[in-house]
């Protein structure tokens, strides 16, 4: 069984890889949307320090495994935000690694909502290791090539509307194609891993249901060319402006459990638990996912954000 497993996760991995490649996911995207959307640079209106590990399926050999640090402030003209982040993604014999760069400006439009543009530029490096492979698995790809720290440059864009209760953005993290062969770059003989660009729309609302409780509802839609639309949608709820417990669905993919809890003004922690919704889910524990979040004071304003996104 652990071998029809192994070549089971190696036949998805290089089908999707081939085909269509797409960014990152986590559960938790309203606490990291900095990885989504460049243009959220600054928007906390504080130094904001995030840092979040994803383990996928836990229990099924080869599953993804993701580490994400970013942080972001606005300037002191604070029109103007700036952020950077790395990011790690590992996924049986494929790993991954980002450094951007974000920029954003933004545009007050009434007297709480603000425009923002965004802007990213970075790298990325690509490995293929088929050594990993045991024996009996490699000799599916006799002759295959390792990629060893393959370099391309990264570019993104993104625009990120909001105000004390609502906020909307389109971004798109990656806008350049790029082709990964093996050494001797014949893409008919050669294993090809081609980068899709991946869209993505985000927008939530926060409730007020009484002085004591927030509900905000959010959604994710993210559409890569080459594989089917998807979708979260979540629902939470904020107790006294610090603890918060919901719900997300994954489309035809998964359903999941959030808690996050604010330990002061500054420092927050939050857990996700996904349950595959496929006939993977016999196979594997589910998913986990841990955040943390350091704010500090902002440069005008001198306070934390309140906002519940």
């Amino acid at each position: 069984m652990n071998k029809v497993l192994i070549l089971f996760i190696a036949s998805v991995m290089f089908v999707s890889v081939s085909n269509a490649q797409q960014d990152a996911q986590f559960t938790q995207y309203v606490y990291n949307t900095i990885n989504i959307n460049p243009a959220y640079a600054g928007s906390r209106d504080a130094l904001s320090l995030n840092a979040v590990y994803r383990a996928q399926q836990v229990g099924l050999e080869g599953s993804p495994r993701t580490f994400s640090f970013a942080a972001h402030t606005p300037l002191r003209n604070e029109r103007l935000g700036i952020g950077v982040s790395v990011l790690r993604d590992d996924i049986f014999i494929i790993d991954e690694t980002f450094v951007d760069i974000d920029f954003s400006y933004t545009i007050p439009t009434s007297a709480t909502g603000r425009l923002a543009f965004g802007i990213r530029g970075g790298v990325q490096l690509f490995n293929i290791d088929f050594t990993e492979l045991n024996p009996q698995d490699a000799s599916e790809f006799t002759g295959a090539q390792n990629v060893d720290n393959r370099f391309s440059p990264n570019v993104g864009l993104g625009v990120y509307y909001y105000t004390d209760k609502f906020y909307i953005g389109y971004s798109a993290p990656t806008i350049l194609q790029t082709d990964f062969f093996d050494e001797d770059g014949d893409a008919s003989t050669s294993f090809v891993a081609r980068d899709r660009v991946t869209h993505n729309v985000i927008a939530g609302y926060v409730f007020n249901l009484n002085s004591n409780i927030k509900f905000k509802p959010a959604a994710l839609a993210r559409v890569v060319s080459g594989a089917p639309i998807g979708l979260d949608v979540s629902g939470n709820l904020l107790f006294n402006d610090r603890f918060s417990i919901g719900a997300n669905y994954r489309l035809n993919a998964a359903v999941s459990a959030l808690a996050a809890f604010q330990i002061s003004d500054a420092l927050t922690i939050g857990y996700a638990y996904d349950r595959d919704t496929t006939a993977l889910q016999r196979f594997n524990d589910g998913s986990h996912e841990i955040f943390l979040r350091l704010e500090l004071k902002s440069i005008k304003r001198g306070i934390i954000s309140p906002r519940f996104f």
